[in-house]
């Protein structure tokens, strides 16, 4: 039966993998891609099926987890965003050897623009590194229709699948017709036994296979429904639109586009269509967010010279997100009419939450390492790397998850002194805790503050993989008791902050302090359900 919903992408994804006969959904949050795990939780479908939608302590760990439920014939779900792929990629790029048994789908959800990440990386790049299939849906339908279509070539053809989003698709919302869930598979394991112990000479076999594999579903992407070659009057320009990148080339031509053109969201790139669009054109416009992968790609493949415009041409911007308007520029027309910001709208930075117990830690800590003159402080993602931002300017560097504690380790290992390292309860679980034992192996004068607000504040209050246990993890990596020292960050003990900062720094070996408190926003959802 078909039915109408209004939804986010994300959702539309989420949904159509629950319909798809989804038994696992595995997931670290982080901004694009966190609302496909969350609309998961609170389905009831999903609660009635048993589908699995804990949290995952981090990427790589969700994408094994994720692997080893396609092993037993599961079909299984991997969602994180785009720098996560990077934390992930071990395991992923390894899981184009081992291949898959149950359906596999890994979700990147790409943030061109950097609203919420520290670069603008395209994990387009990844599936064509690790040669599997790669979807990106250019509407909220296609995303939800993609995915079954999805899980059944990832069975199909025994290998996992790389959906890409960005954060305009994740974010915005749409009509979708969905039709009935699918029965979740049963369990059942691998026919092809060997190729899941990746010792060099099964490695060596399956590469063979996957290098082949890889040619047949190059095949499969130039007759798939999602790559579609329209054909146009004009041909003196041709168009090559991927993703999201569709729907803003075709704003622009509400009664049609005058140009031949070449809608791609599904990869392996359709070569055959890309040089059947360049025999009839005299020039080509690629239009893709993120990086310039596919311009590059048709550089190199296309035979004949024919002048191609793209990022890397300059027609369209290098950096940042693509919208209806640079297309435009792009594609010769005229502007639309642009209006300045208003002079009566205050730009408003983001800043840490009023009460939030961050502020406290911060306070106690700036107050300390300024009696220091060559005091250096290392933070870590989350929402305190906002210590950077007036009023504290508190940090030195925020690099990516976990960098805090190692390079406060190599510094003090070049002679800094202090080294102090600021990293929140669930960054540390995720990432944090290799570089600890590292630290602590060595005895390394570092002073470690795990901010603990006893949730994963940035992203909206998911559960924290150490919550209540982090005393017992530093101590069990080697920690010395009496220097895993625990306060309250709150005015009144600011006094005793300030001293255990100072006596922990003066420690010529590896000290954890955690100033904990409940996220004040966590704590205020809490109060109400009270």
């Amino acid at each position: 039966m078909i039915k109408k919903e209004l939804l986010l992408g994300d959702e539309a994804l989420a949904l159509g993998a629950v319909h798809a006969g989804l038994s696992g959904v595995y997931a670290y949050p982080g901004t694009p891609s966190t609302e496909i795990t969350e609309y998961i939780q609170g389905l009831p479908l999903a609660r009635e099926r048993g589908i699995h939608s804990n949290w995952s302590t981090n990427e790589k760990t969700a994408m094994e987890e994720a692997l080893g439920m396609s092993f037993a014939g599961k079909r299984a779900l991997v969602c994180m965003k785009h720098v996560g792929m990077n934390v992930a990629a071990d395991a992923f790029v390894n899981s184009a050897m081992t291949g898959a048994n149950g359906g596999l789908m890994v979700v990147a959800a790409d943030d061109p623009s950097m609203h919420s990440s520290q670069n603008e990386q395209d994990s387009r790049f990844y599936g064509k590194f690790a040669l599997v299939p790669v979807f990106e849906p250019s509407c909220q339908q296609e995303t939800y229709e993609m995915t079954g279509y999805g899980f059944d070539l990832s069975e199909r053809f025994r290998i996992p699948v790389l959906m890409r989003l960005t954060t305009r698709m994740a974010h915005s919302r749409a009509v979708v017709e969905t039709r009935d869930a699918k029965t979740q598979n049963e369990k059942s394991y691998p026919a092809e036994a060997r190729q899941w112990v990746l010792m060099p000479g099964n490695s060596r076999a399956r590469y063979k296979v996957l290098i082949e594999d890889y040619r047949k579903l190059e095949e499969e992407a130039a007759s798939s429904r999602f790559n579609r070659l329209s054909d146009g009057p004009d041909k003196s320009m041709g168009i090559i639109a991927c993703g999201i990148a569709y729907n803003y080339l075709m704003e622009n031509f509400p009664d049609g586009c005058p140009y031949p053109v070449l809608k791609i969201s599904q990869y392996p790139l359709p070569t055959a269509l890309v040089k059947r669009l360049a025999a009839e054109c005299e020039s080509l416009l690629v239009i893709e967010e993120g990086q310039p992968m596919v311009e590059e790609m048709i550089r190199g493949i296309l035979g004949t010279p024919i002048p191609i415009k793209g990022r890397l041409s300059g027609e369209l911007p290098r950096t940042g997100e693509l919208n209806p308007d640079c297309v435009r520029e792009a594609l010769g027309l005229e502007a639309h009419a642009r209006h300045d910001a208003s002079e009566l709208v205050v730009p408003r930075p983001p800043a840490l939450c009023m009460g939030c117990g961050h502020r406290d830690m911060y306070k106690a800590l700036t107050e300390v390492v300024r009696e220091y003159p060559d005091s250096k402080v290392f933070s870590d993602i989350g929402c305190y790397t906002l210590g950077w931002l007036a009023p504290f300017h508190a940090i030195d560097t925020c690099v990516d998850m976990g960098a805090s504690i190692t390079m406060a380790k190599g510094a003090a290992d070049a002679g800094q002194h202090p080294a102090v390292a600021v990293i929140g309860d669930s960054t540390f679980t995720h990432s944090g805790m290799t570089g600890l034992l590292d630290a602590v192996n060595e005895k390394s004068p570092i002073t470690v503050i795990i901010s603990d607000n006893l949730t994963t504040g940035m992203t909206g209050g998911q559960d924290s993989a150490g919550t209540g246990r982090l005393e017992q993890i530093c101590a069990g990596i080697g920690v010395e008791p009496d220097h895993i020292r625990v306060v309250v960050p709150l005015p009144k003990n600011m006094d005793e902050m300030r001293r255990i900062i100072r006596e922990e720094i003066e420690y010529p070996g590896v000290s954890v302090i955690i100033p904990r408190r409940e996220c004040i926003q966590t704590a205020k959802r809490h109060n109400a359900k009270k």
